[in-house]
C-alpha cells in the first residue's frame, strides 16, 4: 500500500519497481484499460504501440480495397 502525497505524489514499492524494472530517472505511463490502470515504463510502452502500428498501412490499404470492392458491387 501506498499514501498519496498532498502533491498528489506516490512512492513505487521497491517489489513493483524491480518487476517494472524502473529505474531512477525512468518515465512511466498509466495506461486505462478494462480492469483499471496499469504502470508501464514509457519505453516499453512506446515499444508495445510501435509493434501494434506496424501492419498499419497494410491494414489502411487493405480497408480501402474492401471499402472499393463493396462500393464497385453496390453500384453495378
Amino acid at each position: 500500500m501506498v499514501t498519496v502525497t498532498k502533491k498528489y505524489q506516490v512512492t513505487i514499492p521497491k517489489e513493483v519497481r524491480e518487476a517494472l524494472g524502473i529505474r531512477v530517472g525512468d518515465e512511466v505511463v498509466f495506461v486505462k484499460t478494462k480492469e483499471g490502470y496499469v504502470i508501464k515504463c514509457l519505453e516499453d510502452f512506446v515499444k508495445e504501440m510501435a509493434d501494434l502500428a506496424k501492419d498499419i498501412d497494410e491494414t489502411i490499404e487493405e480497408t480501402r480495397e474492401g471499402l472499393s470492392k463493396i462500393f464497385r458491387e453496390v453500384h453495378e
